[in-house]
């Protein structure tokens, strides 16, 4: 049998990767298919899927618990990152896609597969993901993107599947896409493609509406060590059982709602809804840590190379050269990043209300107004003298020669 005739496919369950099944056998040629589902956290969506794989026609159907992995390789290095693409997007889901692609090119060394498959529509941000994984680690697999090539809608590949007996993953009156995982949700398609559409409560999962959440707020502590979430009001916790229970707490209040415009890979713009408790939290959590414990310089250059990673990050690109000099860069600062942050959770809102740090930079005797200070105010003078020397010069030079031109 031809390599490339055996084939994984990254099974989700969903509409496209069940539709892809049938495809790959009957119009892909396809002779040997393994359906390899991994479970970032998606909970009970997985309880049907191995089977479901094998109703559509895969010969294997497996599922990989990669929960763990993925919050310890991927969202804490996120996190310590402060990644959020277009000043909004946690990147949950971009998060899952890199890690996904590493077990399809290790799922096909067990398999003896020469292809791997992915259910991505050519509009979409995760085919760039999946397929940039797999040619930088393996550039000698064959990728196939039935979604890419079949000229289906959405309710085309549902009469698809049925065409073959599968039962569909959607409903008509719920047309929209979901992925989800432990550091979040994401919901797209379909209502929300409607601009004018405001969102209703069912789209929602993870989070309460702010206009339903608890009536008195709640108050929580967050500690990290080295930038790791460690404890959860002074518990120390797994980062896994840690992000599970802040999903809960945070979204009990409302906490996590995110509804923006996103700028695509491939150059379009979507409507996109996510749902990223704890992400949002940690998030919040970790820069107040950062601001006590890091000088402003560092600071501002971590900032912009942040920017740098949210994107590598998007754009498919975890294991770029460039990507990598940032995580070194990033895990240096991380060292002195140790702490707790007390938050107060209401409607909706988090607020920073309680600050310590290991490290602190912030010191009381040099910031006070009040006795005992021992900031030296007899230096600023000559600071300001020195900091604005080369303004100053310029600004005389040129005034100068703004007198002259008038003359």
């Amino acid at each position: 049998m031809n390599p490339n005739d055996r084939v994984v496919l990254a099974y989700s369950g969903g509409v496209d990767t069940t539709a892809c099944i049938p495809y790959l056998r009957h119009e892909m040629g396809c002779k040997f298919i393994v359906a390899m589902a991994v479970d970032l956290g998606q909970g009970e969506e997985l309880d049907e899927i191995q089977e479901k794989a094998l109703i559509a026609g895969a010969d294997v159907s497996i599922i990989v618990d990669a929960k763990q992995r993925f919050v310890e390789e991927y969202g804490l290095p996120a996190l310590k990152a402060n990644a959020l693409y277009d000043n909004h997007y946690p990147l949950s889901s971009a998060l899952g896609r890199p890690l996904i692609g590493q077990l399809l090119v290790e799922c096909a060394k067990n398999y003896r597969c020469g292809a791997v498959a992915h259910g991505c529509t050519g509009k979409g941000n995760d085919q760039v993901r999946l397929d940039l994984t797999v040619a930088l680690l393996d550039p000698s697999l064959k990728i196939y993107a039935p979604a890419r090539v079949w000229p289906f809608s959405r309710a085309d590949s549902i009469a698809y599947s049925e065409k073959y007996g599968i039962e569909p993953h959607v409903t008509k009156e719920k047309p929209w896409a979901i992925d989800l995982n432990v550091l979040g949700r994401n919901v797209e398609a379909g209502s929300i493609e409607d601009l004018s559409w405001e969102t209703t409560e069912e789209v929602w999962s993870l989070t309460q509406s702010p206009q339903q959440a608890p009536d008195e707020p709640e108050y929580i502590s967050i500690g990290f060590h080295q930038g790791v979430p460690a404890s959860l009001n002074g518990e120390f916790l797994a980062p896994l059982s840690l992000f599970s229970q802040l999903n809960i707490v945070a979204g009990k209040h409302g906490i996590g709602r995110v509804d923006m415009i996103e700028n695509r890979v491939v150059g379009v713009k979507s409507r996109e809804l996510y749902e990223v408790p704890a992400m949002q939290l940690l998030l919040l959590a970790h820069r107040e840590i950062e601001q006590l414990t890091l000088p402003a310089d560092l600071l501002a250059v971590k900032a912009n190379l942040e920017a740098v990673y949210s994107k590598q990050v998007y754009d498919g690109l975890w294991f770029s050269p460039l990507k990598s000099a940032i995580d070194q860069f990033i895990h240096t600062t991380q060292a002195t990043v140790s702490g707790e942050i007390k938050l107060k959770l209401y409607k909706g809102s988090a607020y920073i209300v309680g600050r310590s740090a290991e490290h602190s930079m912030y010191v009381h005797e040099l910031i006070t107004y009040g006795q005992n200070c021992t900031f030296n105010q007899n230096s600023a003078e000559g600071f300001i003298d020195l900091f604005g020397l080369p303004s100053r010069v310029w600004s005389s030079v040129n005034h100068s020669q703004k007198c002259e031109d008038k003359d």
